[in-house]
């Protein structure tokens, strides 16, 4: 572990890192409250992070004054990108596929078909994990514009791709 952020004899001190311009505490260290804040927070401060609170007039140094708390930073998925992959002929079987570079948590996909032919896809067909969708035995009907949407709990981003059979 590394001790970032102090409150001693009256003093914050913050030490020389990433997050030093970012961090602090919430309130007056007076208040009895020792929140802290994390301004613009990006994945890299994912982490566990500890608290210890050491009263100069307490003797009990146990581990009831220690607090343990593991930050997740979430990051949206980045706008994915849609590729087709096969000889888009009537009879032909094609696979779309959809990826976003980021996104923690990892994204998942799903697939439909713009309007004004909206429809929507389900498994066997669409992996919403790979992001990809089977389209079999292709005909001229299937011609259109597929929209795919990537989510996680930090978003969502979307893709599209003209299919012409």
């Amino acid at each position: 572990p590394m001790q970032i952020l102090t409150y001693m004899e009256g003093e914050v001190k913050v030490r020389e890192t990433e997050l030093k311009p970012r961090m602090g505490f919430l309130y007056p260290v007076v208040t009895h409250n020792i929140s802290v804040f994390i301004n613009a927070t990006r994945e890299q401060d994912s982490g566990q992070y500890m608290v210890v609170v050491n009263v100069a007039d307490d003797d009990s140094r146990g581990t009831e004054n220690i607090g343990i708390i593991n930050l997740v930073v979430l990051v949206p998925p980045s706008a994915p990108s849609c590729q087709l992959h096969g000889d888009p002929a009537v009879g032909a079987n094609v696979t779309l596929s959809c990826t976003s570079e980021k996104g923690k948590p990892s994204p998942t996909y799903e697939w439909q078909r713009a309007p004004p032919n909206l429809r929507f896809f389900f498994p066997p067909a669409q992996d919403h994990a790979k992001g990809t969708l089977k389209l079999t035995n292709l005909s001229l009907e299937m011609s259109g514009v597929y929209l795919c949407t990537a989510r996680n709990g930090a978003g969502t981003a979307n893709c599209s791709i003209a299919l012409e059979v």
